[in-house]
Formats: C-alpha cells, structure tokens, sequence
C-alpha cells in the first residue's frame, strides 16, 4: 500500500535567525493573525456577485469518492461535457480511464489552439511581502535575502529577457503594497511595453481602479491563485495579511475585468487541501465567469507545491504527475477554449508530455529570484539579488525550450497579438 505524505509547512526555526524568531513571535500574537477570514479590510472594495456562492456551495457539496465508473463513462461519452461529467472526470474513478481522457483532450486541444504551445517569462522585481502564508518562501517573517529592482534594474532585466527572443513576460511580486505600490508596478508594465508585446501580471489583489490604472499602463492579463478554495484550510494556512481575506481575493479576477482587462487567469496551489475539490473550484469558478464576461481571455495554471527556503520537506500531498495529468485533461474537456499553462515547478519530461495533450502555454528561461536574469542568461555574475519564491524543476532556457517544442512536433509561439 502507498504511504500518504505528509505536508510540512512551517519553517524550521531552527533555520531563522533571533530578528526572524522575534518577528514570527509577534506576528503570531498580533491580532490580525486572529481576523475573520471573511472581513474586508477598509481598503478593500466590494462588488456584488453570486459566483463565489455558487463555486464554494459546489465545492462543499462534491463528494469525489462516490462516482462509479459508469458516471465516467457517461461523461466520456457526452460531446459536451457538464459540471456534472467534470465532477466525474475528477473522481477517483476516472484514473482508470486516463489513456481515453487524454487523447480526448489532445483531440480538443488541437481542434481549438492547433499544434501551437505559448512560450513566455516570468520576472520577479521584488520580494517583500506583508502577509504570512506558512507555506511560501516569500511570507513576512521568513529570513531571506529581499530585494526591490530600481526602475533602471527592471528595464535591464528586461533587456536581457527581450535580448533571448522573448516577446511576453508576467510580472511578478510580493504582496507588500508599501514595497510594491501601485504605481511601482504600474512604471514596471510602462518598460514592459518597451520591450514586450504581452504583458501579464501576478501581483497581490486590488480594486477595480487599480486594474484599470494598471491596464492603462500597458498590462494586458491578471492572474490570481486563490490557493486553495477550502475555506476552513485557508484560514488556517494564511495567518496575517490582507492575503488572509477569502473572498477579496476569490473576486479578484472579476475587478481585473471591471477594470478593463483583456484576459484573467486562475489556479489553485495543488497540494495545500483536497486537490480535486480545489480542482472542481477552479475550473468552476472560470466557467461561471466566462460565461458573465464571454469577451474575455480566461486561462488556468495547475501548479503543485514546490521545496522553499528553509524548508525543504514540502510536497504536493497526494498528487502526484498522474493526478496531475488526471485535472489537467479534465479541465481541457470541460473548458475547451481555456488556455492551460504548465509551469517550470513541473519537470521537462512531464512538460514535454502535457504540452502535446493540453497545455498551451509555458514558461522558459525561469528565475523566482530577484535581479538574476542576467547571471541565468548570460553568464555574468550579478552582484545584488533576492531569493526565490520556490524552487523550480524545469530550468530550460528559451532557446534550449523553443528546440525541444519543435523537436515534440508543436509550433512554439513566442506572440499572436496586433497592436493597431
């Protein structure tokens, strides 16, 4: 019998240094720590919505373990797939049927995208962060190396990123928005114009007028993981922070498009609670809101836990590369429009294979560390960085990337988009 895993999420504080230990004490008997998880900050805009109740009443009422075999049949068998069939297809019961399922969604995957796979970067320009989530490099009182590229840093990274052929980047940071303000990002997506014709973000949650300031500057897409969907779990692994607020964040990418953007995506951090409930969570909380914004450009990412410093022991409990498969196919059969991206958490074999499946877009050339791009890229040795969110499995640069695409018999594409 295979023996479940266990997640460690704690830092080892034997690891963290006296300034760390006195800075995780407090912040553990701060009072923040003890905020209802539902309660907005002042700051915090409210919209008005009905699709976080019907995502988390779905949630709570799916029970994997009682789906048969005969429900997976069914739902194989339908051309389209329903919530129901989606329930199904997450189950236990669909592991059998993996093979059936994935040249199913090879079929939809090549119907709608062809044989093209989106090749893209991620940049990170700072690294301070006021929450603590128990489970992220980047939490608060985690004792790192924290760094925040000066607007000539960024447009250099930028540079040597462009330099590689590059032609869309993700923007990313910690959660502080005194390090990170609004503005900060916003001249970050004002280079990023310079150089790229794509420009995405992952940043922490804001209003609506943020979004649109943000798009004004040049960004096109949001992306937003809500981490896990399990309420009772989340408040148990975010402790402090503004992050700490359930549904502000849930609604996140629904103020990203009242605020004008072209595209949103979505993910839940495999591994954190029951995965195929978050999974069920995910892929409805992007059919429901395709459906009430249909002129958008939705996407899901389906990343599992990786190893952060100090510590090493954390892994995606009990998902392992075939559960993994097992989501990813029946997100692309229930949602066969939806651009998928696999990240470098994953390794190169298993990239190589869900590319020719159901990803369409992944990442190269990938650092979750500040101010590096250039000692990755070209050699030379930098002397200020920051250190990373996560460790990564996939190290390919886009060179080495792009060959391995074409050498798979897919199309890499490095941008599709027209600015008139």
């Amino acid at each position: 019998m295979e023996q479940k895993k266990e997640n460690h999420f704690f830092i080892d504080s034997q690891k963290l240094s006296a300034k760390a230990l006195e800075k995780k004490h407090r912040l553990e008997n701060d009072p923040s720590c003890r905020k209802d998880p539902m309660a907005y900050f002042p700051d915090m805009e409210q919209i008005h919505s009905d699709v976080r109740a019907r995502v988390i009443a779905a949630m709570n009422a799916y029970q994997p373990e009682t789906y048969t075999a005969i429900d997976v049949r069914r739902a194989l068998d339908h051309e389209r797939v329903t919530i129901e069939d989606v329930k199904a297809l997450l189950s236990p019961a669909a592991k059998p049927f993996l093979e059936e399922m994935a040249a199913r969604a090879q079929r939809e995957t090549s119907r709608h995208f062809g044989n093209t796979v989106y090749l893209f970067t991620p940049l990170y320009i700072a690294n301070y962060c006021e929450n603590y989530c128990v489970y992220c490099g980047f939490n608060c009182y985690n004792d790192i190396q924290r760094l925040q590229l000066s607007h000539d840093e960024i447009a250099h990274e930028m540079k040597v990123i462009a330099d590689s052929g590059m032609e869309e980047i993700l923007i990313l940071t910690g959660e502080s928005k005194t390090k990170s303000n609004v503005e900060y990002i916003g001249d970050a997506c004002k280079l990023a114009r310079q150089y790229f014709k794509n420009v995405g973000l992952e940043v922490y949650p804001m209003n609506v007028a943020d979004y649109k300031y943000l798009h004004e500057c040049g960004a096109d897409y949001v992306t937003v993981f809500q981490e896990t969907y399990d309420l009772k779990k989340y408040e148990t692994l975010h402790l402090f922070g503004h992050k700490r607020v359930f549904p502000y964040r849930f609604e996140a990418q629904e103020r990203a498009l009242m605020g004008g953007m072209r595209g949103v995506g979505f993910s839940a951090l495999l591994g954190l609670s029951d995965f195929r409930r978050d999974a069920l969570a995910t892929a409805l909380h992007v059919y429901y809101l395709q459906r009430k914004y249909p002129q958008a450009e939705f996407s899901l990412s389906c990343p599992r836990l990786r190893p952060i410093i100090n510590n090493e022991k954390i892994n995606p409990l009990d998902v392992g590369e075939r559960e993994l498969c097992q989501i990813l196919c029946a997100y692309r059969l229930f949602l066969p429009y939806v651009g998928i991206t696999v990240s470098s958490r994953e390794s190169a074999s298993f990239r190589n294979g869900i590319a020719k499946i159901c990803a369409t877009k992944i990442s190269a050339g990938v650092s979750t560390g500040i101010g590096d791009h250039e000692e990755k890229y070209t050699g030379k040795h930098e002397d200020k960085t920051g250190d990373e969110q996560f460790e990564i499995c996939d190290t390919r640069s886009i060179q080495n990337m792009y060959g391995d695409m074409e050498q798979e018999g897919l199309q890499p594409v490095l941008n599709d988009y027209l600015y008139v």
